[in-house]
């Protein structure tokens, strides 16, 4: 069993193909962490259990007999505020006594097949009971009465594994949750780095990795959203790790507002991990008889290196993350228009667009901003879902059937959350966005968020939505979401609710997005938020695909796409061929194939060479669209350590085919290089489909491929699909 405990010595042990997590139940209800990392078929752990001097200020607990024991010290599941452990706080509750001081101790658990949903969260899924088993585990605070129940839901097939708490407050006393992670992860070394992913606007997740040392290291959010600037991912792994080797330790937050992970420091040589909802600005009043789940922290263990990793995440988020009628089935190469058009186009320009597209082979042309209100720039109109007719030549019902009747699927383009402060909306509801009293609303883009923590706004804005979906043949839609959340309030809610309001908007806005995939159950929907903004598994489980960045250029996308792999699998990762100058459409299609692939441009502006590309570009994305969304990724050169070159490639499960790809960013200094290949059977041989040329596994790993042949000039690509005989 996955899941089993130990009830002579207390311990509860959860094990995966990889990977064992061990915990007991001490003295005095204490939950004491003993292990995580590569597995192991050991029940006795009293070994490893901490045992170490402390100094004499640490405070200790007078009815446990352990001269060893501590809470500043020892190594804890789910570590309150203010009761001797001074390290990060796994939770921390305001009680009617005026405090925070915050202790859970184990009351009873249960293990069962299968994984519980969490309340109006996203979280991963299973569709038979067989495929994950959960520990819950009771705990509760003596003195206020709350208790936590911790969820532990083990995948057993992939090393990985889910956390998260639900609070409920059984009490006569209404209390406040100050702070709440969903996963706390003690180590008893600090012998690591920490790989982040860190950027900005066209930016997105660009890798950092640093030594964990005697300093806390954090990353956060404090956005309303999950951010362009740091991702809800981490990962703990050896100083001397690689793609191939070492232990690597992932964290990834199912959720799309703001976070906070941390790796703590102690000063005997251990690290706590903790990571859940950021606490700044967060406040939740929990009334007698109610409940609170806390969103899940998705772990993943590899002892093979981050690649490894990597590979395991995108196998579990591929099966128990993406869901819906487009989890598993090929999804269309669209063309979008935004950055041939911007808002300036009509509806005969489009189907110019459509026209050129079914040339091509290309299956949908998405209408991105500008097809409703008065909406010719970004200063009106959003919060005014209704079309603009005399744009358009007509209704919108009838432009679409041009589209479709060429034989391309027709697309959309929405930003649900937000109100221009001209529109008639605003005028009619000013206090429908968010703001708080007396101070000056900031404006981003010449616009407002709208309060998704109120019911009546979020349906409103729904209906509107419905009307235009229900009634037109539409495919497709793009969720835009393009300014971040400032003077946080709601005029909905009584002043002691207010730090409340970021977590409802982000609930408000998962009620919606379920209502949506629910209602049009065959709709393919793709999140953006001014590029990969919103990049996290909390948009991914009703977004199968999210739009990785505004920045289209093959050799940036390069970084970006490279540090989006650590967590995300390919086919999540929003990928364009566009107009951009850097390089040819050679290059523009080798980079965009890792990824949904598509195009951002005019394709009435193609020359004759340009179509004959792009018709091989499309034969391409059918030709190896199974091996880059459902093989195994390796990443062979990172531009993140390496200025001149970036490579990758693809294997299929089985090993029969490989898709290699190099993008040159600048003219090497070295005219030879080899390049060893990773993930193929070394007792299989390949042969190389353009040249005929016939290799061994053993040889393409352990001598490489010599790549003088090919261009080494800035912006060169070439890819090589090799198959096995």
């Amino acid at each position: 069993m996955p899941v089993s405990f130990d009830s002579d010595q207390r311990i509860f042990k959860l094990d995966t193909a990889g990977s064992s997590y061990v915990f007991q139940i001490y003295d005095e209800g204490y939950l004491v962490h003993l292990y995580y990392g590569a597995k192991i078929p050991d029940i006795n752990l009293s070994l490893h259990k901490y045992k170490g001097w402390f100094c004499s200020p640490a405070p200790v607990n007078i009815n446990i007999d352990d001269p060893d024991f501590s809470p500043d010290v020892n190594t804890f599941e789910f570590p309150g505020e203010g009761t001797g452990d001074f390290r990060e706080s796994a939770i921390a509750i305001g009680n009617a006594d005026g405090n925070n001081s915050t202790d859970f101790r184990y009351v009873s658990h249960r293990i069962y097949d299968g994984k519980p949903a969490l309340k109006g969260l996203p979280s991963l899924h299973i569709s038979d009971d067989s495929q994950a088993q959960t520990l819950e585990v009771l705990t509760c605070d003596k003195v206020t009465g709350i208790q936590a129940v911790l969820y532990y839901t083990v995948f057993e097939e992939f090393s990985a594994m889910t956390r998260s708490v639900k609070v409920i407050n059984p009490s006569g006393n209404e209390v406040e949750i100050e702070r709440i992670m969903s996963a706390c992860v003690d180590f008893n070394t600090r012998d690591f780095d920490l790989i982040t992913l860190y950027g900005k606007w066209g930016k997105e997740r660009s890798v950092n990795r640093s030594p964990i040392t005697h300093t806390r290291q954090s990353v956060s959010s404090k956005r309303g959203s999950s951010s362009h600037h740091q991702n809800p991912f981490a990962a703990i792994v050896d100083r001397d790790a690689g793609e191939e080797h070492g232990n690597a330790y992932g964290f990834n937050f199912v959720y799309s507002g703001n976070f906070l992970f941390s790796a703590d420091p102690d000063p005997y040589g251990g690290a706590r991990v903790i990571m859940g909802i950021n606490p700044e600005g967060f406040g939740w009043r929990l009334k007698p008889g109610e409940e609170f789940t806390a969103p899940e922290v998705v772990m993943v263990y590899s002892g093979d290196g981050i690649g490894a990793m990597s590979r395991t995440f995108h196998r579990l988020y591929s099966k128990h993350l993406i869901r819906g009628a487009w989890a598993d089935v090929k999804r269309p190469l669209l063309i979008n228009n935004w950055e041939a058009t911007g808002m300036d186009f009509t509806g005969d320009k489009l189907v110019t667009f459509a026209e050129r597209a079914k040339e091509l082979g290309i299956d949908m042309l998405v209408m991105d901003d500008g097809w409703f209100g008065r909406r010719d720039d970004d200063k009106s109109s959003l919060g005014d879902w209704f079309v603009n007719e005399e744009k358009l030549g007509g209704p919108l019902n009838d432009f679409i059937k041009r589209i479709n009747d060429l034989g391309i699927k027709f697309g959309i383009w929405f930003e649900p959350e937000m109100v221009s402060r001209d529109s008639d909306l605003y005028r009619l509801h000013p206090d429908w966005c968010i703001h708080v009293p007396g101070r000056e609303k900031s404006i981003a883009r010449y616009q407002y968020v709208l309060d998704y923590s109120r019911k009546e706004v979020r349906d409103y804005i729904y209906s509107l939505m419905y009307g235009i979906l229900s009634e037109n043949n539409i495919a497709y839609v793009k969720w835009d979401f393009n300014r971040n959340l400032s003077e946080v309030g709601s005029a909905a809610l009584p002043a002691e609710n207010q730090r409340e309001v970021f977590h409802r908007y982000v609930l408000g806005v998962y009620e919606i997005m379920d209502r949506l995939t629910s209602d049009f159950p065959g709709l393919l929907l793709e999140n953006c938020s001014s590029g990969g903004g919103r990049f996290d598994p909390g948009m991914l489980y009703y977004s199968p695909q999210i739009w990785t960045s505004d920045n289209t250029d093959p050799i940036e996308r390069l970084s970006i796409q490279f540090g989006t792999s650590l967590c995300y699998p390919a086919s999540t990762m929003g990928a364009h061929v566009s107009a951009s100058k850097r390089a040819g459409y050679e290059t523009k299609g080798n980079v965009a194939l890792w990824g949904t692939f598509g195009y951002e441009l005019d394709p009435n502006k193609f020359t004759d060479e340009d179509r004959e590309i792009v018709k091989h570009q499309v034969g391409e994305y059918h030709k190896y669209y199974d091996i880059i969304h459902k093989g195994d990724l390796y990443r062979l050169i990172s531009p993140h350590e390496n200025h001149w070159r970036a490579a990758w490639m693809f294997v299929s499960p089985d090993k029969s085919e490989a898709l290699l790809t190099c993008v040159v960013m600048r003219k090497p200094e070295d005219r030879s290089f080899y390049l060893k290949l990773r993930g193929l059977d070394s007792g299989k041989y390949y042969v190389d489909d353009e040249s005929g040329e016939v290799y061994s596994g053993a040889l393409l790993m352990n001598a490489g491929l010599c790549l003088n042949r090919f261009g080494m000039e800035d912006g060169d690509s070439f890819k090589i699909y090799l198959r096995a005989l």
